[in-house]
């Protein structure tokens, strides 16, 4: 696909919403918001995930039966063209300070002349959608970065672009601060059932604590996702996790999304779901330690300042 053919294979829907077409699929982009915990307690809207969701015949598949189906030759091209989707259906949403988490595949573009091209092509999909460099976050699988210094030097070059560079599922497989520390991102997402796993006991908060305290002192910033728990979200703010991701917060949706109306920028305060969505129930240790609420009110209260 040549450079300035990057738009040619975009479909523009009805709504207003950007999707791409391979083969008998319409692969549609689907956004997820990651919440910052701002320094009044509440919670804002601070990024969006990037996420694909493939559509055959009008009916959806999964993204595993799509990959499955890609062939090999394809799927530079493809990974392309969906940070391409994401970039420009984050930038039809009324926020002008939000950030897109892309998925990055370094080991994707055998030769700098291609990781040269792309670069060119986030740019330009960055423009197109009103979007400076530092609001796209490339966003590097953990699992998938066998060679560190290969990743460390992605992460050098992107940062001398002006993009931001995230490291996915920390704490799955070898996971190694001092790696971390070698590749310097600007986020550290945490492997999701790890991080339940170590949730749900004391001894494990402690150690998550110890983590994300180091990984701020280095500059890093950490990102718990796949929460699916209001006690979890609760736990994060004791943790001095500042950004989270999950269900319980809000899920993933087809652009162009309700968030807009949901979550305004300037700032609302999010409030808890109903009991039968707050999720399982904290762990014992959870309620264990902390005496009994004298505010009523707690018992219902927000996601946000705490005591009201």
């Amino acid at each position: 696909m040549a450079l300035k053919s990057i738009f040619s294979s975009l479909v523009r829907e009805v709504d207003g919403t950007w999707s791409t077409a391979y083969r008998t699929f319409n692969l549609k982009s689907a956004l997820q918001p990651i919440f910052r915990r701002t320094a009044s307690g509440m919670l804002d809207i601070d990024s969006f995930e990037g996420l694909v969701r493939p559509h055959r015949n009008g009916e959806p598949v999964t993204p595993g039966e799509f990959f499955s189906l890609v062939a090999p030759e394809d799927i530079e091209n493809i990974d392309s063209i969906l940070r391409t989707i994401h970039i420009l259906n984050t930038g039809r949403l009324n926020r002008s300070r939000a950030r897109i988490f892309v998925n990055f595949h370094p080991g994707l573009f055998q030769t700098p002349a291609k990781m040269r091209q792309e670069v060119e092509r986030m740019r330009l999909a960055a423009h197109e959608a009103g979007m400076t460099a530092d609001r796209i976050v490339c966003e590097i699988s953990e699992k998938k970065a066998s060679d560190t210094q290969m990743v460390a030097d992605f992460a050098y070059h992107m940062h001398d672009i002006g993009f931001r560079v995230a490291l996915d599922d920390y704490g799955a497989g070898d996971s190694d601060i001092d790696r971390v520390k070698l590749i310097k991102p600007d986020y550290v997402k945490f492997e999701a059932g790890w991080v339940r796993d170590f949730m749900q006991n004391s001894a494990g908060a402690a150690l998550l604590r110890v983590i994300v305290s180091q990984f701020r002192a280095d500059g890093i910033e950490p990102v718990f996702e796949g929460l699916e728990a209001a006690w979890q979200v609760d736990l994060c703010e004791e943790l001095g996790v500042l950004l989270m991701q999950g269900y319980v917060l809000a899920k993933p949706e087809l652009a162009p999304t309700s968030f807009d109306t949901r979550f305004p920028e300037l700032g609302s305060e999010y409030f808890a779901p109903s009991r039968a969505e707050r999720g399982p129930a904290p762990p014992a240790f959870f309620r264990e330690e902390r005496p009994a609420d004298p505010h009523p009110l707690r018992q219902t209260r927000t996601f946000g300042k705490r005591g009201l």
